[in-house]
């Protein structure tokens, strides 16, 4: 059992205490508007594709600081496709299929230069970038091609229609997003006191006991406030749906799976994995590969919320990613780095972006406040491991 440290619980949560500090600051320059129910439903909607892409990116970055810089194009262009198919009255289900198929072919292909042929992932996605770019117009023709499929947008988050049904029909409060956000918070603790549990018995370090039911108090406040919020608009939106299923599945992923334990090795130190027997190209393969799928899922999403796809769709979409992962205290070296984490990085991007444009703050100013917070960020790992050196 280890004792409770405040100064080291801060340090652990940094940036869940910088997302609070900034509702907060945000709350009192709104008057309260950033935390209006339609305002926090916008907040996830707009930002699924940083939420998924991000995601992606981690597995990248964990391999050692590698990141993709095509997946805004990426995106545009399996968007495209699946705006083109849909536009011919294609089989709905069919389009989703292709633009999947498309995203893992993408990956795989950048994958091959980045893990057998040594290109440098810097330059290899650089040039896929510029490339896809380009087909994304190709495949477009120059032009925006509307979406009409009601299937496609209410169930990836565009239509009208794009949220859970309320089954027990309540009036002005959706029970039915009430009781899935309790349910949420049951699974939640129940998880984490089974894993405490099992932790202790087989004789491992746990976290101090004021520590362990502080985060389980905060982590359900948090839960159940947002899903109170989003009961008080329209539900649970479809997207957000998606948005939970990528999230959880990659947190097993990374935290119970070889391969997960593979991508923090090659991180942390890939000389040594390679002696263990490890091979690192087919780990490298991996993340650039699914880095192909997860931006296909963005595309999905991306396209359905805007109900058309456009040849500039995605631009710096590859940079909100990569901002969300290290704000989120993925290391620049790699082998360092959570889903959760670079979920709090999106979510701390995103109330910046729309508690600013809710206070008139210019465009510009915005890019200059985000990039100030990444460098922050960066500076921050950087300080970090000088010291524990």
């Amino acid at each position: 059992m280890v004792s409770f440290n405040l100064s080291e619980v801060i340090k652990k949560y940094t940036m869940v205490i910088a997302l609070v500090v900034i509702i907060g600051i945000f709350y009192v320059g709104t008057n309260g508007t950033i935390l209006l129910p339609q305002n926090i439903n916008n907040l996830l909607s707009q930002n699924a594709y940083v939420f998924i892409l991000a995601t992606g990116m981690l597995l990248c970055i964990l391999t050692g600081g590698n990141i993709d810089l095509s997946v805004g194009s990426v995106v545009c262009f399996i968007g495209g496709i699946g705006a083109v198919m849909m536009s011919k009255e294609m089989n709905v289900w069919f389009t989703v299929l292709v633009m999947l198929l498309v995203g893992v072919a993408v990956g795989a292909w950048q994958a091959f230069w980045v893990a057998y042929v040594n290109v440098p992932p810097f330059i290899a996605t650089l040039a896929g970038m510029y490339a896809f770019r380009g087909l994304s117009n190709v495949v477009l023709n120059g032009y925006a091609v509307s979406i009409t499929n009601p299937t496609y947008l209410n169930v990836f988050g565009g239509g009208a229609d794009c949220y859970i049904p309320d089954f027990f029909h309540g009036n002005g409060l959706n029970i039915t997003c009430m009781l899935a956000g309790i349910i949420g918070v049951a699974i939640f603790v129940i998880g984490s006191l089974r894993n405490r549990i099992a932790a202790s018995r087989k004789g491992y370090a746990t976290t101090s006991a004021v520590g362990f039911y502080l985060k389980l108090v905060l982590i359900s406040a948090v839960i159940l406030f947002v899903t109170y919020k989003l009961a008080g608009y329209k539900g649970i939106p479809t997207s957000l749906i998606w948005i939970i299923i990528v999230v959880l599945a990659y947190h097993y992923f990374t935290t119970k799976t070889t391969m997960g334990r593979y991508l923090y090795a090659v991180g942390g130190n890939e000389k040594a994995t390679q002696l263990s027997g490890i091979n690192t190209k087919k780990v490298y393969f991996f993340a650039y590969t699914n880095m192909g799928f997860l931006t296909a899922i963005a595309g999905i999403l991306t396209v359905a919320r805007a109900a058309s796809a456009q040849p500039t769709y995605g631009m710096f979409y590859e940079m909100d990613a990569i901002g969300a992962c290290f704000i989120g205290g993925a290391s620049a070296y790699g082998g360092t780095g959570s889903v959760f984490g670079a979920i709090i990085g999106a979510l701390l991007m995103g109330v910046i972006n729309q508690g600013m444009s809710i206070m008139g703050v210019d465009a510009n100013y915005q890019k200059v406040v985000k990039g100030l917070v990444l460098l922050l960020a960066v500076i921050f790992d950087v300080v970090s491991k000088r010291e524990k050196k």
